[in-house]
């Protein structure tokens, strides 16, 4: 009697948890439709010249670059790609969103604006000041 009240005991004890799971995440913001498309998922061998040529299947590409790495020029892993209408930007989503490119899954969207940045403020004083005499 006392071993299966003691067993009870031990899974009521295990049974209540105070843990609860984190929310699930937001939903990204969808951007409101532009010529403007950010390319993310790229090879660090992929070109702009190669960004070019693979969307250049979907409509007129005005501009396609490919974000690299100041010091070693590879591809940082994302880029732009701008077309000369929405309607082309379109399409170019539908055509190269989860395709291969450069051996790699490529996943397209419609480019965010910018937001303005805020001017630096100054760092906050240490206490030290420094002369430049």
């Amino acid at each position: 009697m006392a071993a299966a009240a003691a067993r009870a005991g031990f899974r009521r004890m295990f049974s209540v948890s105070g843990f609860t799971p984190p929310p699930p995440p937001a939903a990204r913001p969808v951007a409101d439709p532009c010529n403007n498309l950010f390319v993310s998922g790229l090879n660090k061998r992929t070109t702009s010249d190669g960004l070019r040529e693979a969307f250049s299947k979907f409509g007129q590409v005005i501009e396609a670059r490919v974000i690299t790495d100041r010091i070693s020029g590879y591809s940082r892993g994302f880029g732009f790609v701008k077309y000369a209408t929405v309607e082309e930007a379109g399409e170019g989503i539908k055509g190269m969103d989860g395709k291969f490119l450069d051996g790699w899954v490529i996943f397209a969207e419609y480019a965010k604006q910018r937001e303005a940045q805020q001017p630096a403020q100054p760092a906050a004083s240490t206490g030290y000041q420094y002369s430049n005499q």
